[in-house]
């Protein structure tokens, strides 16, 4: 593109010069020639006067006076009725460029100068043309390598942040070129990088949710299929299958979640959650004491309920049971000593207290406890992170009350109908 443009360029500007350079040569040698010719009939006349004016007092004609009335590069020739002619200076060999004047009575006279004078007068204007034409031509070329790099420079730059858009790095670069279409083609490539770089990133943290909030739901699931194994007891089974039953539709509630919490990341319409519904508190923890009590007997541990009883609230069944079993999770994992799950309503709110009896939240990490990638205990730091996302999906919020012993919160919206206390 580089190349065409300075050859297009220069295509034009030459044939610029070529239809004004060669009539003006022309022009130029036709009014050096004119010049010329005036100037050699000037002299011719004038001396034609003096000798017609001698004539008319009776003297005849001086070659010396006559002498000084040309150039010294020219010569004249005088040629009288009856007498032999009168050369004035020398007749130079070779061509030569002359006029001729005639008077009335017969006289005439001829004024030349060597051809060659005023061919070097013509080739001198030729040059100085040639040499403007030039210099127009070199100017034209610097212009067009310029104009052809402003052009080209852009087009690969956004040539190459296409190729980094294709090949997985979204990052926008933010150039602008100072042509309109170029600058309005950089942004949108911005706008489609910055668009790509959302979709990745939903991308890559419903993969990092995914690992981390299925990974509880499987264990559970393995656990009840594993004593449903180790049994011969009909009745033994029939209670594991139905509780991995439920743990089945849990998992497929989180899996939905995440799906949609990844099309509302990535820019897709979802204002608020359509899937809250009526919720029996006591239904929801009551399920996490059953599924999480093996596990705190193996670990010689308690996990027990406290507060008040029969309280409803407006949430996902799905996502109340995924937050708390967050909660309970990190509790064993980080925790000690027993656990205690407290119901309890302030205002139009139910809240769910979950404590343990650990050394806590450290105190640099008290106000970030929440951020993803952020852990005191080398994990991933996405467990807290994502309850809060699924708690505040609902309306809610989770939150931390206390750093020692830590005591965390969730608070749901309380049924409108049945109003708390």
């Amino acid at each position: 593109m580089r190349r065409r443009l300075i050859n297009t360029t220069l295509g034009v500007v030459l044939v610029v010069v070529a239809v004004l350079g060669v009539p003006l040569a022309f022009v130029e040698t036709h009014a050096i020639e004119n010049s010329a010719g005036d100037s050699l009939k000037a002299e011719a006349a004038r001396i034609l006067e003096v000798v017609e004016l001698r004539m008319a007092s009776g003297e005849r004609s001086d070659a010396e006076l006559l002498h000084r009335q040309i150039e010294p590069h020219r010569y004249a020739i005088v040629r009288l009725s009856g007498e032999p002619p009168l050369v004035i200076g020398d007749k130079p060999s070779g061509r030569v460029f002359e006029k001729d004047m005639h008077g009335e009575m017969g006289d005439s006279v001829t004024v030349g100068e060597p051809r060659g004078r005023v061919t070097g007068k013509i080739r001198e204007s030729l040059l100085l043309i040639l040499g403007v034409a030039l210099l127009a031509v070199a100017a034209a070329a610097a212009l067009a390598v310029w104009q052809a790099r402003r052009l080209a420079r852009p087009l690969t730059d956004l040539a190459e942040t296409a190729e980094r858009l294709g090949s997985g790095d979204p990052r926008p670069r933010h150039r602008r070129y100072g042509v309109p279409e170029l600058d309005r083609v950089a942004e949108v490539l911005d706008q489609s990088a910055e668009r790509v770089a959302r979709m990745l990133t939903a991308e890559r943290r419903l993969a990092a949710d995914a690992s981390h909030q299925l990974r509880t739901p499987l264990t559970a699931l393995s656990m009840r299929l594993e004593e449903i194994i180790a049994t011969e007891d009909p009745e033994i089974v029939k209670e594991e299958a139905a509780i991995a039953l439920s743990q089945v539709e849990r998992l497929t509630d989180v899996v939905q979640r995440l799906l949609t919490s990844s099309r509302r990341g990535s820019g897709g319409r979802d204002p608020r959650n359509m899937s809250a519904v009526t919720v029996r508190v006591d239904d929801v923890i009551q399920q996490q004491i059953d599924e999480w009590r093996p596990n705190f007997r193996e670990a010689g541990r308690s996990i027990r309920v406290e507060g008040e009883r029969g309280l409803t609230a407006v949430a996902t069944p799905g996502a109340l049971s995924q937050v708390l079993a967050t909660l309970v999770e990190n509790t064993l994992m980080h925790g000690a000593g027993g656990v205690n799950i407290r119901t309890r309503t302030t205002g139009t709110s139910v809240v769910v207290e979950v404590e343990d009896e650990g050394t806590g939240v450290p105190d640099e990490l008290g106000a970030r406890v929440f951020e993803r990638a952020v852990s005191g205990h080398n994990s991933t730091g996405l467990g807290l992170a994502v309850a809060r996302d699924l708690a505040e999906a609902d309306g809610g919020r989770l939150e931390l009350l206390q750093q020692r012993p830590p005591v965390f919160a969730v608070f749901l919206a309380a049924h409108p109908e049945e109003p708390p206390g």
